[in-house]
């Protein structure tokens, strides 16, 4: 049996709470369900990245192929990477 999480006034006072308080003795998370918020987008940082010629034409060329921006291309080449590399650990 959980404990019933109180009414709040103010997000203020909620967050106040939440901060001295751990959610699993008000929240039975084994029955949380996965939730996606496909409509939102990720907040993004600008970065410089410098990149060989030679690749960057390769990259760019294999965008070509695929009919899509090479910045593109490569925000998918790396975020495949990460999974298989954090898949791994």
């Amino acid at each position: 049996m959980t404990k019933q999480i109180p009414e709040f006034k103010t997000e203020d006072e909620e967050r106040e709470f939440w901060a001295t308080h751990d959610s699993t003795e008000f929240i039975d998370w084994k029955q949380a369900q996965k939730v996606a918020f496909s409509n939102l987008k990720p907040s993004v940082k600008k970065i410089s990245l410098r990149l060989p010629e030679p690749m960057l034409d390769k990259l760019k060329l294999l965008a070509n192929k695929r009919d899509v921006p090479y910045q593109s291309l490569l925000k998918i080449y790396l975020a495949e990477r990460i999974e298989r590399e954090l898949g791994s650990l």
